[in-house]
């Protein structure tokens, strides 16, 4: 049976296409594996708390040294983490806002990038002294884009601060299998729109029979 947690960050709800895609690949999965085990962890909509002086005195110090403030002030960063190591499929949905992320994803990586819980710092190893703890997982990134062009190559690709972050940030936690499906040009005008989003879910959908056996 699948684990899987879906991660929705688009501020928007039904005219999110970001989150049609995580529909689709909920839909698609359930499918093809009725017993899936789906977790739902919803960003866009509700308040994810910036990292401040309690939670980072409390992250670094030793785990049987804290007080209750200091488990209180990490609760939100240990449920998330938690989720995420007991998943083995992380699918997250996000727009490009600004060329970047939704302010509240980044709000929670920040809450997930522990260390000693998602990675471990090797100090000697200078090149990468990052060491992933979160294993043996699969990341689907399901992005929406305003324009076009975000691609390895493309014209935008130097303004892309996106996926490549996302998938830095999940290297670093151990998270190296990361498959990404794009819908790009939303802004283009819905001809242009309706053929992206089409061409995206079937994608989509094609890489869930690639990566999954029906049952």
């Amino acid at each position: 049976m699948k684990k899987v947690l879906v991660i929705n960050a688009s501020a928007r709800g039904q005219r999110s296409q970001s989150r049609k895609l995580t529909e689709i690949f909920t839909e698609h999965l359930q499918g093809i594996q009725n017993d899936a085990e789906i977790t739902y962890r919803e960003l866009g909509s509700s308040h994810v708390p910036h990292v401040n002086e309690n939670w980072i005195a409390a992250a670094f110090k030793p785990e049987a040294a804290r007080t209750e403030d200091d488990k209180k002030a990490l609760e939100i960063s240990d449920a998330f983490i938690a989720e995420l190591h007991h998943a083995d499929m992380i699918v997250m949905g996000t727009p490009m806002y600004n060329w970047s992320i939704p302010s509240a994803l980044k709000a929670y990586i920040d809450q997930v990038v522990r260390v000693n819980e998602t990675f471990k710092f090797d100090a000697t190893n200078l090149q990468y002294p990052y060491i992933g703890l979160l294993e043996n997982k699969t990341l689907f990134l399901l992005l929406s884009r305003g324009d076009q062009g975000y691609e390895k190559g493309g014209y935008n690709e130097h303004m892309n601060f996106q996926d490549p972050y996302l998938k830095t940030v999940f290297n670093i936690m151990g998270v190296h299998h990361i498959h990404t499906i794009a819908i790009n040009g939303i802004s283009y005008g819905p001809e242009k729109v309706q053929k992206a989003i089409a061409l995206s879910h079937q994608e989509l959908k094609d890489l869930i029979d690639l990566e999954l056996p029906q049952q």
